[in-house]
């Protein structure tokens, strides 16, 4: 199953490694680390290196309580780096945006899909998503990043998550965006409690069968910390991240978006393997 992200595709009938690229001070687990251009490309090619078929470059923090970024902030922290990512690299650049600008200027500059954690709600994003011809990830969240986490609550939480993201997907087709230019992804973290999103990893495979490719980012995140002892550092939540990317590849997730990509890509290739044994 080939999919096409701008002037490159990807075959994901195996699961792929999404590489996270965060140009911010503020990220949970590398706020400060990666936010000069020189300094995210050097890590970008780090993360090719180590395996990564695609880059996600995040210039806001939406962690519980992150603080709010102008959008000429967000401008100034993404659009050089996508700039130099794709003079240098091979490689897929996704746009972890919301705003409706920098997915146009983003587009521009070299991305190849637009990675929206507000799945194209805001005022203009639809629009400007479909003027790029890009495709897209489509991500359900409870509410906004500084208050998400508050007492979410569900009735059914796969068969919510479910209904949203196929709805908000016919939205997007019916504005000009191809059904085969959508993922989907079912926001692991964000506006859910430990058990729903332990509810969603369990009954992950429900969300494949309106046939759109999954998308999943459980890495480093408080639902991984929620089980383990208390005091373990971000890097520390890799071992249990990695658990967590292989239920979700069996499961039918396309992409694994991870911050320790050798580590994923080594565990996605026993999945891969195992799977082939299926065949």
């Amino acid at each position: 199953m080939n999919f096409s992200f701008g002037q490159r595709s990807l075959d994901l009938s195996t699961p792929r490694v999404m590489g996270i690229l965060n140009v911010t001070p503020d990220s949970f687990s590398d706020g400060g680390l990666h936010n000069t251009p020189d300094a995210a490309l050097r890590y970008a090619e780090q993360m090719v290196h180590d395996g990564a078929e695609l880059i996600d470059v995040g210039g806001e923090s939406t962690r519980p309580g992150a603080a709010v970024v102008s959008l000429q902030e967000e401008l100034d922290r993404v659009i050089p780096v996508v700039e130099r990512i794709r003079a240098q690299l091979d490689i897929v650049i996704s746009v972890d945006t919301s705003s409706p600008q920098v997915m146009t200027e983003a587009a521009s500059a070299g991305a190849g899909l637009i990675n929206d954690v507000r799945s194209l709600q805001r005022p203009g994003a639809l629009a400007a998503a479909v003027s790029t011809g890009l495709p897209v990830c489509l991500m359900h969240m409870q509410g906004e990043p500084g208050t998400m986490q508050q007492n979410p609550q569900y009735t059914d939480v796969v068969a919510e998550v479910s209904a949203f993201l196929q709805r908000r997907a016919a939205e997007c087709e019916a504005a000009g965006i191809r059904r085969e230019q959508i993922l989907l992804d079912p926001g692991f973290g964000f506006g859910k409690s430990l058990e729903h999103n332990f509810r969603l990893l369990n009954q992950l495979r429900t969300l494949t069968e309106a046939g759109y490719p999954l998308l999943t980012g459980l890495s480093r995140k408080r639902m991984i910390a929620g089980i383990l002892d208390d005091g373990v550092t971000p890097e520390g939540r890799d071992p249990a991240s990695m658990a967590a990317a292989v239920i979700c590849a069996m499961q039918g997730a396309a992409i694994i978006r991870t911050h320790n990509v050798s580590l994923t890509r080594d565990a996605l290739r026993v999945v891969i393997q195992t799977l082939k044994e299926n065949e």
